[in-house]
């Protein structure tokens, strides 16, 4: 067998990272016997060696094809750049992982003056050859020569003009004629050079644009989005030409074996008659639906659909299918397996299982758990026409319409009447979370996506889309500026969360719903994942989305977060504003009936399931009024006592402000200053939870502990506060008391930690920024977005894990923690929990459970089951 080349025929039993998915596509299919235009693969081990080297094809690769390009001559009697018998071929990129449309293909390579005239002589046909010919002039001179495609596509267009048509095939085969010296004069003008005459030129020279455009910037950037190795390459299919523009027996087109919007098991796609390569998705002419194929080509129709069928259930999978017809003959040029959305994932996931197609497990690895958002959140009808005036960062799933508000106030006033509004704010705060409640939707001009919008919306399952590019938001005179357009106070607006457009108008939505499909799917999933999956909710309301969703209990249980709201954020103020112990208390004393109510129905909700308290964490930056606001209010207000308060109140702002207020007096730093504030919240929860008649399963949480002696102070004084509250009750209340993990200490010195703590739970949104030295918010819209395009980084480490980094503390601190405690339960609490990639890591590591936002539950229950497929450690018994 050759090093870099084989023919169809003989590489079945090649590997898809040698030949990529087309290249094993037509092997397989070769194989099977079905109608495949004969040819061969360049691997992609020619495309690596080959960008590894500048470009320079290693050692052998010119002369291989040279004989391979003479077996397929042997072949089909024909050859390559022969007036007397030309055979003509395709040159397809394919890469290992499907990137459809990223890189290049060339049809009617071989093609030249000589040929072409022979050909139309032999064929009869001069509008066929030349209408080829001028397809292989414009496609070479793009992919090869770097033409822009609208100086062809001017050409033509001014030609039909002249000739009074409207349609490619309505030219005659002098138009298309003259139309290929003209096309051949552009590639001269534009690249310098004449068109090669020479096909095996021709071949080399489009082998190497096939390679090339594996690194094309599209290519790049679809593998980014996608998670598809760099390395990788593309090979390169050269097959012989079948032709669906030799006339009305002749067509072309691409068909799916199931719809892959709705999932319906029905052949589903389009075909062009008289048509060829990239006609039918170039939108040129308005393709028909395949059945209309029966009428007009019936026997290629019926063969069409037993090759569907077949592939299918071959290869177990929703299909993607290129075709053509020549002269009513049907060759297959492609199969691969279908794109989908998530509706249409988990139906064909659980009808092929039905049709006993695939089994249970197969099933479970099919659906991509990401894709699942869709599923989570209202969506935009994607047949409705949308005008985007913006763009920014798909900070969270789903769609929003509503009259854009640009204050807090305005959106919670508008949306408690029933108005569907979106908030559009330069950044959020949390002084906005009442607007955030009541708004459909998010847009922040600045922030990235874990801002405090992104996290909030996220957390909430609502749209965000943040740092707009040249978003102007003129907050005080309700305007938002886009380039030309202005959006006014009012003016309706529609949200993408999925692709970050910001569209003029109010565009028609898609209820959200996982549907009976996924309750079964997920049941399949849950059977077999060893991971619990637990949900970070901090409202009834959460609680009670996480447990519809799936969740086990509650990992993460914020209170600061039931601090924000309006009514409440006064009295959260005055307890950190209080000037000596007296005042706190009295604020202490109004906070924790507010709390005790929130755990008694959080717990309930719950229904005895577990549910992690983690108290106070407060930046307090987070809650202290604006200093610059102050500082303006005291320069702009006369002479006298309100203006004296609101003095007396900037200095005490300024006297408790920090300079790095996330590293600073938070966590458990501010409960060993100011134990009374612990002791409320525990006060609260023991309350709380006596008050639930099905009995409460409380874990309490203390945070940014670094050193043992932190935990071992506050866990005393938890025990002590519960020992105090249960005195003479009679009751009894078992209480699991642990710690975050977030610091990088904390994970080094686990072991120490073990000895106060039944559990640990790894933070791993702070542990990421305590680690990489990489404040969230501004990484995310300074420097982060140029180290990932330059490669400094592969992924964003606020997204996915940073496995070998932050990833290796959490491997160390469970292995610590462990060591001290052989029993101690371990859990995630980030929300690189509901992160597919780094669900599949967590598994491997071996912690207990993860814990994400409630809409990413189902997200991590199928990314956790999907773990324990691939290393053999899946479950078979019903949780």
């Amino acid at each position: 067998m050759r090093t870099y080349v084989v023919a169809f025929a003989d590489a079945s039993d090649l590997s898809r990272e040698l030949l990529g998915g087309k290249g094993l596509g037509l092997a397989e299919m070769t194989r099977l016997g079905l109608p495949v235009p004969d040819g061969f693969t360049v691997k992609t081990t020619a495309c690596v060696a080959s960008m590894n080297d500048d470009g320079v094809w290693p050692d052998g690769l010119a002369g291989e094809i040279d004989d391979e390009l003479a077996d397929l001559e042997g072949r089909t009697g024909q050859r390559l750049g022969d007036p007397g018998s030309p055979l003509l071929v395709s040159v397809r990129s394919g890469a290992a992982f499907s990137m459809p449309g990223m890189m290049e293909t060339i049809l009617n390579l071989g093609m030249n003056d000589e040929v072409a005239v022979a050909f139309a002589a032999e064929t009869g046909d001069e509008r066929f050859v030349y209408d080829s010919y001028r397809r292989l002039l414009q496609m070479f001179g793009e992919v090869v020569e770097g033409i822009e495609a609208h100086v062809f596509e001017d050409a033509l267009a001014r030609r039909k003009r002249a000739r009074g048509v409207q349609l490619d095939v309505d030219l005659d085969g002098g138009d298309l004629r003259e139309l290929c010296d003209e096309f051949k004069a552009i590639y001269r003008d534009r690249s310098g050079g004449e068109f090669p005459q020479d096909a095996r030129e021709q071949l080399r020279l489009a082998i190497g644009a096939v390679f090339r455009s594996w690194d094309a910037p599209r290519a790049r950037v679809y593998r980014r989005a996608h998670e598809i190795p760099d390395q990788l390459g593309t090979a390169a299919n050269i097959c012989r030409m079948v032709f669906g523009n030799r006339g009305d027996d002749c067509g072309t087109g691409v068909c799916f074996s199931r719809d892959p919007a709705t999932g319906e098991a029905v052949l589903y796609g389009e075909f062009l008659r008289n048509a060829q390569g990239e006609d039918v998705v170039a939108g040129i002419r308005t393709p028909e639906p395949i059945a209309r194929m029966e009428a007009v080509l019936p026997e290629a129709f019926h063969e069409l659909v037993r090759v569907v069928s077949l592939l299918e259930r071959h290869h177990g999978d929703v299909q993607d299918i290129e075709f053509t017809v020549e002269r009513g003959e049907l060759y297959i040029l492609q199969t691969r397996a279908g794109k989908r959305t998530a509706q249409a994932a988990v139906r064909i996931a659980r009808e092929l299982v039905h049709e006993g197609v695939i089994d249970e497990s197969e099933a479970v690895r099919r659906i991509d758990p990401a894709q699942l958002d869709q599923l989570l959140h209202p969506r935009l009808d994607p047949d409705a026409e949308r005008t985007v005036i913006g763009h920014g960062l798909p900070a969270s799933p789903g769609a929003a319409v509503g009259a854009a508000c640009f204050s807090a106030d305005d959106a919670a006033r508008r949306g408690a009447a029933g108005e569907a509004v979106v908030l559009v704010r330069h950044e959020t705060t949390p002084d906005d979370i009442h607007g955030m409640i009541h708004a459909q939707g998010v847009l922040t001009a600045h922030g990235g996506m874990t801002s405090h919008a992104a996290v909030v919306a996220r957390g909430m399952g609502k749209p965000c889309v943040a740092g707009v590019e040249g978003a102007r938001i003129d907050e005080a005179a309700g305007t938002l500026v886009l380039g030309d357009v202005t959006v006014r106070a009012g003016d309706e607006i529609t949200l993408d969360g999925g692709s970050g457009d910001v569209i003029l108008g109010a565009l028609p939505l898609i209820a959200a719903e996982l549907g009976d499909a996924f309750a079964e799917v997920g049941r399949w999933a849950d059977a077999r994942r060893r991971l619990g999956v637990r949900a970070n909710a901090d409202t009834p309301e959460d609680a009670r989305r996480a447990r519809e969703l799936g969740a086990e209990g509650i990992g993460l249980c914020r209170t600061e977060h039931m601090f924000m709201a309006r009514e409440r954020l006064p009295v959260m103020r005055e307890m950190i504003l209080a000037v000596d112990d007296a005042g706190r208390a009295r604020a202490l004393a109004k906070l924790l009936p507010m709390q005790q109510a929130d755990f008694t129905e959080i717990l309930a909700t719950m229904h005895g399931l577990p549910v992690t308290i983690r108290l106070l964490d407060p930046p307090l930056h987070e809650f202290l009024p604006d200093a610059e606001e102050l500082a303006v209010e005291v320069a702009t207000s006369p002479p006298g006592p309100e203006r004296d308060a609101v003095e007396r109140l900037l200095g005490r702002v300024r006297r408790l402000s920090e300079q790095n207020p996330m590293l600073g007096t938070r966590g458990c730093r501010l409960a060993l200053l100011r134990p009374e504030i612990y002791e409320m919240q525990v006060r609260a929860i023991v309350r709380g939870a006596l008050a639930v008649a099905e009995g409460a399963n409380v874990e309490i949480m203390i945070p940014l502990v670094a050193f043992a002696e932190e935990l071992r102070r506050l866990r005393e004084l938890v025990e002590q506060t519960i020992a105090d509250e249960l005195a003479g009750s009679g009751a009894v209340l078992e209480v699991a008391i642990g710690t975050m993990i977030e610091l990088p200490r904390a994970a080094l010195r686990a072991g120490d930690l073990a000895a106060h703590a039944e559990f640990f739970s790894f933070g791993t949104n702070d542990l990421t920024q305590t680690t990489l030295g990489f404040s969230r918010d501004d990484a995310e819209t300074s420097f982060l977005a140029r180290y990932l395009e330059d490669g400094v980084i592969e992924r964003n480490p606020f997204a996915q894990i940073d496995q070998d980094g932050v990833g290796e503390l959490v491997r160390i601190g469970v292995e610590r923690g462990r060591k001290a405690r052989p029993g101690i339960k371990l859990g995630i609490c980030g929300e690189h929990g509901g992160d597919p990639t780094s669900v599949a890591f967590f598994h491997r590591v071996g912690v207990d459970y993860v814990s994400c936002s409630p809409y990413r539950v189902p997200i991590a229950r199928l990314a956790a089951a999907q773990a324990a497929l691939a290393d053999g450690s899946a479950t078979s018994h019903d949780r």
